[in-house]
């Protein structure tokens, strides 16, 4: 004889199976969109901060209450100038810059080249090693609502440089609109040896707002 009270509730289990799988995948896909997404690194651009390879987790909604700050490591939709590609391609990047300020290359007072925003001069500990702060002299003020952003492997990242110097020092097709922000890269996930904290670096306290 099959006991009911055992049959009932395994039967039972079995039809609410695909409602809890249907809402498990729709709870994943509106994370992705909205909250929460994850990304490869496929270049050196931003080395040895980021190796290629390496996946970070982005923040997707931390921008919708706030603008991106100085020091941050953003991802962002690419202008087509930037990444020649028609249906948009994801770029990440540090910002340097936000709308008002005034970034210059180079401070030559001190044992090392730096650059000076908003009349400060920052240390950049986090770029390549061997790379300078700019491969060029540049003086830009950020148009509000744009962002300057640069490689931490300045020789190898297509960045704001780099664009501002093949625009003919054009700022706007330099910089990069803060709508086009995905959202804020703050952990590397992936390979768990390199897991760690994407921080704002220190050098970026202290900076006079514009």
């Amino acid at each position: 004889m099959i006991d009911e009270q055992t049959e009932k509730p395994r039967s039972s289990f079995w039809k609410e199976l695909p409602i809890l799988l249907g809402v498990a995948i729709l709870v994943a896909v509106l994370v992705r969109a909205f909250v929460l997404q994850t990304f490869f690194i496929p270049s050196p651009s931003m080395e040895n901060t980021l190796k290629i390879d390496d996946r970070v987790l982005v923040n997707k909604l931390v921008y919708d209450f706030r603008s991106p700050h100085r020091g941050e490591v953003i991802v962002f939709k690419a202008p087509t100038e930037w990444s020649g590609n028609p249906e948009g391609e994801d770029f990440i990047k540090r910002v340097i810059g936000v709308g008002g300020d005034h970034v210059v290359c180079c401070d030559r007072t001190g044992p090392q080249e730096r650059l000076i925003i908003n009349g400060k001069p920052i240390d950049e500990p986090f770029i390549f090693p061997g790379n300078k702060p700019a491969d060029q002299d540049f003086d830009v003020t950020v148009p509000d609502g744009r962002l300057w952003v640069m490689g931490d492997h300045r020789e190898a990242s297509g960045d704001s440089l780099e664009h501002w110097q093949q625009s003919g020092e054009d700022i706007t097709e330099a910089t990069i609109p803060e709508d086009q922000v995905v959202g804020r890269a703050f952990t590397i996930f992936w390979p768990v040896g390199r897991a760690t904290w994407l921080s704002v670096p220190e050098q970026f306290d202290g900076i006079p707002n514009p």
